[in-house]
């Protein structure tokens, strides 16, 4: 099954919740191993991403880290911490 891109779910209500939701889902099936549901943190990560990129960084979701704490986040998966 096709995933929607993160820009589909930017516009969800609210905005990324799709994507977060997924989270504890995927923790759940995985008996709370996190390592394998990195996959599903990036997606909400890129979601919220595109999300602030539309709409700035004033812009609030609950589903989404700070615009701050989501950069650092995503640079820390890009380094593999």
């Amino acid at each position: 099954m096709l995933q929607p891109s993160p820009k589909d779910d930017v516009e969800a209500r609210p905005p990324c919740h799709p994507r977060a939701v997924s989270i504890p889902d995927c923790l759940t099936k995985n008996n709370y191993n996190e390592a394998r549901c990195q996959d599903a943190v990036k997606a909400l990560y890129e979601c919220c991403d595109a999300f602030y990129r539309r709409y700035g960084d004033d812009a609030s979701s609950p589903s989404c880290p700070k615009p701050n704490l989501l950069r650092l986040k995503m640079q820390q998966q890009k380094e593999g911490k």
